[in-house]
C-alpha cells in the first residue's frame, strides 16, 4: 500500500529532538509515574508493589475491564465494557478503524485540516476522499449546507475531529448533531478523533459523538487530557455491535493486546480522571492566556482564538512559505514550530501551548525577535 508522507510526524522527528524551545509540543506538560501516584493521591510504596509484582503476560485481550469501566465514565452514554476496545494510542485507534470500515470503492467525507492520518489512510486505501474545508473565516467550524452538498448515498463514514487539530476550535453539540443528522440521511457512519476533548477554555460540557448517534465511533487517548502519552494507551469506543465486531476481527492481525503495565498505569489516571482534567485545564488556560497576549503585540500575526485543545494556528503576512518560515525560525533561534504547509494551509503555523508557561514565554520572545530581525526578508 503507497501512502503519503506523514507531514506533520515527519516534521517533529526531524527537528524536535534537538529544539531548543518546543513550541510544536501537544501533549499537556507530561507527568512522571512519581507525578500521577502524587498528584491523584494513590499510596506509591503499594502501587510500585503492585507494578513489580505484575506478571508480564498478555492480560485481556480487548482490554482490562475495570480501565474499560473507567474509559466508559468519560462519556455521557451509559457503555457497556464490550462497547470499548483498548488500542496502541489514538493513532493505532485510527488507523484500525479505518483500516477497517474503509474499502477501496467507499467514498469518505473528512474535515480538513485535521490530522494527516484522518485523509491519507482513506485515500491509500483507494476510498474517494472528499474533504470539508475549514477557514478561518467560518472559525475553523464545518459549513453543514457544505457538508450536505459533499455527502452522497456512496458516503461510507463522516470523519471529524474535535477538538480540532491544528485550529483548536470546538464543534458544539448543536454542530455534531446537525453533522449527525446529515450522516443518519445517507446510512453513514461519523468518526470522531476525540484526544483533546475534555481540554475546554470553559466549564461547558463537550460532547463525545457516541454521546449523540448509534453508528457514532469515538478515538482518543491517554496522551493529551491526561499527560501520559509514553503510556502508548489509546481506545475505540462505538454503541454500533456490528462495528465493534469488525474492529476487533481486524485488531487480531496487528495488536492482540495493549500492555499489562500501560493499562495498569492508566487506569490510576483513569480513576481519578477529574483531578488530572483540572489539573490540565488549568494548565491550558493559564497559557491561552500568554499566547493571547502575545498575538496582541506581533503585528504581523492573526488567529481564530482557539476554544479548545492544546494547539493553534498563527497566520503570518509575509510571502515566504511556512517550511522555509519555520526553518530558518529553528536555526536562528532553537524554536520549533509545525508549518502549516503540513495541513495544506501556507502562511501559517501550528502552535502547542500545553506545556511549562515559562518555556512558551522564553519561545514566543524569540519568535517576536525572529520576526523583528528579518521581515524585510521574510
Amino acid at each position: 500500500m503507497k501512502i503519503k508522507e506523514f507531514g506533520v510526524e515527519q516534521w517533529m522527528n526531524d527537528y524536535e529532538d534537538d529544539a531548543q524551545f518546543n513550541l510544536g509540543e501537544t501533549c499537556v506538560s507530561p507527568l512522571s509515574l512519581h507525578d500521577l501516584l502524587m498528584v491523584t493521591h494513590v499510596d506509591e510504596p503499594k502501587f510500585m508493589h503492585e507494578l513489580l509484582h505484575k506478571r508480564l503476560t498478555y492480560g485481556d485481550i480487548f482490554g482490562n475491564v475495570e480501565l474499560k469501566q473507567n474509559i466508559a465514565r468519560l462519556y455521557q452514554t451509559a457503555l457497556k465494557p464490550d462497547q470499548i476496545v483498548t488500542t496502541h494510542g489514538a493513532i493505532g485507534a485510527n488507523n484500525l478503524v479505518l483500516n477497517s470500515l474503509v474499502a477501496p470503492d467507499d467514498e469518505v467525507v473528512v474535515v480538513a485540516p485535521t490530522y494527516q492520518q484522518m485523509q491519507s489512510i482513506p485515500e491509500a486505501l483507494g476510498a474517494t476522499v472528499k474533504l470539508l474545508q475549514l477557514t478561518a473565516e467560518h472559525n475553523y467550524l464545518p459549513d453543514i449546507n457544505e457538508l450536505r452538498q459533499l455527502v452522497s448515498s456512496k458516503t461510507k463514514l463522516i470523519i471529524l475531529n474535535n477538538p480540532n487539530n491544528p485550529s483548536g476550535a470546538l464543534m458544539s453539540e448543536e454542530v455534531l448533531r446537525n453533522i449527525v443528522a446529515v450522516a443518519q440521511k445517507v446510512d453513514a457512519y461519523v468518526m470522531c478523533d476525540e484526544v483533546y476533548r475534555h481540554l475546554t477554555q470553559d466549564d461547558q460540557y463537550s460532547p463525545s459523538i457516541v454521546d449523540l448517534y448509534e453508528h457514532g465511533i469515538a478515538t482518543s487517548s491517554m496522551s493529551k487530557v491526561f499527560s501520559l502519552a509514553g503510556l502508548r494507551l489509546g481506545w475505540i469506543v462505538t454503541r454500533d455491535a456490528e462495528v465493534m465486531a469488525t474492529i476487533h476481527s481486524h485488531r487480531d492481525y496487528d495488536t492482540i493486546s495493549s500492555g499489562v503495565l500501560n493499562e495498569m498505569i492508566a487506569n490510576v489516571a483513569l480513576s481519578h480522571a477529574e483531578i488530572i482534567i483540572e489539573r490540565n485545564r488549568k494548565i491550558i488556560r493559564q497559557n491561552l492566556v500568554v499566547l493571547e497576549e502575545w498575538v496582541k503585540t506581533q503585528p504581523h500575526i492573526s488567529w481564530v482564538k482557539p476554544a479548545a485543545g492544546t494547539t493553534a494556528l498563527l497566520h503570518y503576512d509575509f510571502t515566504t512559505n511556512s517550511e522555509p518560515f519555520c526553518d530558518q525560525l529553528y536555526q536562528q533561534k532553537g524554536v520549533l514550530l509545525v508549518p502549516g504547509a503540513e495541513f495544506d494551509i501556507e502562511r501559517a503555523v501550528r502552535i502547542g501551548y500545553a506545556f511549562e508557561t515559562a518555556q512558551l514565554r522564553n519561545g514566543l520572545a524569540e519568535v517576536a525577535a525572529f520576526i523583528s530581525e528579518n521581515q524585510a526578508s521574510l
